[in-house]
């Protein structure tokens, strides 16, 4: 398994169908993205269920990590690589100790440094901020300063993750002061050339 914390970072979009789920999340994978999360803030556990379970055998075959928004019970459940916490869920500390030392542990931290400390210092394997512009798919408030992400690179020892509207242009700034990941929903799964997306994506890794 493939767990270098660093590219292009995929998160599904609230699709139904989940045929057209996998097939794009290839795609995807086939651009060379780094890691793949699922959420699905509609689903009910049924389909959660059936998509978790498809897309973890996916990316299993393209030995890339499977992290899983907010559900513990479906992380444990599936032996998935991972799980990734938003601000009103359980602490970090509590879903570390719940799956265990070796799996990989995401804390959204939004604009806020010391909610990035505080992750750092309960376990977290990586700490992700925004949003930073406007999403197709979220809905936030737009307030995170780019400077955090060099603050975070200088203060805090572990890779962080940039999201919210990211599109390959206005991602260029945020790459540039040290984001390890760049977390992508609509400008990958909406893209008219799925694959030829991520891979523009991932060469900004490259040029470092």
């Amino acid at each position: 398994m493939n767990t270098q914390l660093s590219g292009l970072y995929l998160v599904t979009p609230d699709w139904d169908d989940t045929e057209k789920l996998l097939a794009t999340s290839e795609l995807g994978l086939r651009g060379g993205a780094a890691l793949l999360q699922y959420r699905h803030k509609t689903a009910d556990a049924q389909l959660r269920l059936t998509q978790a379970t498809a897309l973890r055998d996916l990316c299993r075959r393209y030995n890339r990590p499977f992290i899983i928004n907010d559900h513990v019970d479906l992380c444990r459940e599936l032996d998935a690589d991972g799980i990734h916490v938003g601000g009103t869920d359980a602490s970090v500390a509590q879903v570390r100790a719940a799956i265990g030392p070796h799996k990989i542990v995401g804390a959204s931290c939004y604009g806020d440094l010391q909610l990035a400390h505080s992750a750092y210092q309960q376990g977290a394997s990586y700490v992700a901020f925004g949003g930073f512009y406007p999403s197709r798919i979220k809905k936030y408030p737009v307030t995170t300063p780019q400077t955090i992400v060099s603050d975070a690179k200088r203060d805090i020892a572990l890779p962080n993750v940039v999201i919210g509207g990211m599109t390959l242009e206005n991602c260029q700034p945020l790459v540039a002061q040290g984001a390890d990941m760049v977390a992508v929903i609509s400008s990958v799964y909406f893209a008219d050339d799925v694959e030829g997306a991520a891979r523009q994506f991932v060469a900004l890794f490259a040029q470092r």
